[in-house]
């Protein structure tokens, strides 16, 4: 299984006006926790100067009591990492801070720059020392150029350069800025807490926790200012209108249900995609199940849409993190072992329809239906709450290279003998169109369609900018 691929699936926060500022962080990562779980980091601002803790691993491991108070400061930014462009080391874990002509920044990103070598070998022909093998180091030289008479200038010149898919967080002395790409790729949204503090994040339920209201989301191309004065936007890209190019994936796999993306209830959205999948793929059976836990609410819709009861038939062992997410092959195969166990009572002598929210490899899957067979199943339909991935993602998701993918290593009549089961179902892209609610055009759906809103001008290694595929 070939590991190097250049995606990228983070969370970031930021917040401002708040005495307890890495706190209110910690606690934001913590739900942003689904994200990245490979490294974490939190930069602080206490007026005077910034203040960093980053490292390998979960939040809660990262960070402790003595850790926290060490970042004073009321403004603060916050990762939480999954290892895409550059590799799984300390170096690479974010935000980056740095000292510049303008005083001190910091950045988090979550995404990825599809003109990233370009930048990059463009900076250091000038001078430019880069720390690390991540694309969001490039972010804070482009800000540095000299060039630029104020911030402001700096941000606008900085976010036109880049190319591809980025939400960002900033900290620049005592201004907190988010900002997004103009096709709006990856989600960014703004709250606002009981006391007054402003708050960034990836997903609304990290305001859930910290008791903050959902203002609206960071809109695409904009950028946002937020200091003791309010909040102001700037809109770089305002004479280049371009498509929409929301990442449809986030609701399928990457964002909590609980969470508010793209304006839109991802809880509700997969309900969606369970009732759609069910209308187009009907089947006799006993019960319907999910694969826990992004597969819960399809295969709530699925069952309420055809009649057929919902059971839990899978029980996750929440100890063990996501199979999609794991970075080494050996470890993903080894999770997919002991991350999931079925209750025989339920499965043995049934005919049980699966709903699973993808399949990438077909491994994990297939497994899956061993497991279900072994535990008496009489048949196994597995139904999919997305269509096939048929290309790679060069915006921000973990796709292996496309010879690796399921569906385009066999048609649909192969795909159901390498998993075993009875039938195979895949939603279309219409019916999940219908269950958004939207139109092809605001949203990305390249892995399924090859259709890229965004033109790629360079394909990097997972492990290093400047290597090819």
């Amino acid at each position: 299984m070939n590991e190097d691929k250049l995606k990228d699936k983070c969370g970031v926060f930021g917040i401002l006006g708040h005495q307890n500022a890495a706190d209110m962080t910690y606690l934001g990562l913590f739900a942003l926790q689904h994200r990245g779980e490979e490294a974490a980091g939190i930069v602080t601002y206490d007026g005077e100067q910034m203040h960093l803790h980053k490292s390998t691993g979960l939040v809660n491991e990262i960070f402790n009591e003595a850790k926290l108070k060490a970042l004073p400061g009321n403004s603060a930014i916050g990762h939480v990492r999954y290892s895409t462009s550059g590799s799984s080391t300390v170096k690479n874990a974010q935000p980056y801070m740095s000292d510049y002509s303008r005083g001190q920044i910091a950045v988090a990103h979550n995404g990825n720059l599809v003109n990233a070598r370009v930048l990059r070998d463009e900076l250091e022909a000038y001078g430019a020392i880069f720390g690390s093998t991540s694309d969001s180091e490039i972010i804070i030289h482009l800000m540095a150029k000299p060039s630029y008479r104020t911030y402001e200038d700096a941000l606008e010149g900085t976010i036109r350069r880049m190319k591809g898919a980025f939400s960002l967080v900033m900290l620049i002395n005592n201004v907190l800025v988010g900002a997004r790409d103009s096709y709006g790729f990856r989600p960014l949204c703004i709250g606002r807490m009981p006391e007054g503090a402003y708050v960034l994040s990836s997903e609304t339920c990290a305001f859930d926790l910290l008791g903050a209201k959902y203002l609206r989301d960071v809109e695409p191309g904009e950028i946002v200012m937020i200091d003791k004065s309010g909040l102001r936007s700037l809109y770089p890209f305002k004479k280049d209108p371009t498509r929409l190019g929301h990442c449809m994936f986030e609701f399928v796999y990457f964002s909590r249900p609980d969470s508010l993306v793209f304006g839109k209830s991802v809880g509700i959205i997969r309900e969606n995609l369970g009732r759609e999948l069910a209308k187009e793929h009907p089947v006799p059976a006993d019960i319907v199940i999910p694969v826990p836990d992004s597969g819960n609410f399809a295969a709530v819709g699925y069952s309420m849409q055809s009649g057929i009861p919902f059971q839990t038939g899978l029980t996750r062992n929440h100890y063990v993190g996501r199979t999609f997410i794991s970075p080494s092959a050996n470890q993903r195969e080894f999770k997919v072992k002991i991350k999931l166990n079925p209750v025989k009572a339920v499965i043995e002598g049934k005919r049980v329809i699966v709903v699973d929210d993808s399949i990438v490899r077909g491994n994990t899957a297939r497994n899956r239906v061993k497991t279900l067979r072994e535990a008496g199943a009489k048949e196994v339909h597995m139904r999919i709450s997305c269509p096939p991935h048929v290309s790679p993602c060069y915006y921000g998701i973990d796709f292996p290279d496309p010879s690796e993918l399921l569906a385009t290593r066999y048609p649909m009549d192969e795909i159901k003998k390498f998993l075993n089961v009875d039938s195979i179902g895949y939603l279309s892209i219409e019916g999940m169109l219908r269950a958004v609610g939207g139109d092809r055009g605001k949203y990305c759906m390249a892995c399924w369609d090859k259709v890229y809103p965004c033109p790629v001008v360079d394909e990097m290694d997972k492990y290093g900018i400047g290597k090819k595929r």
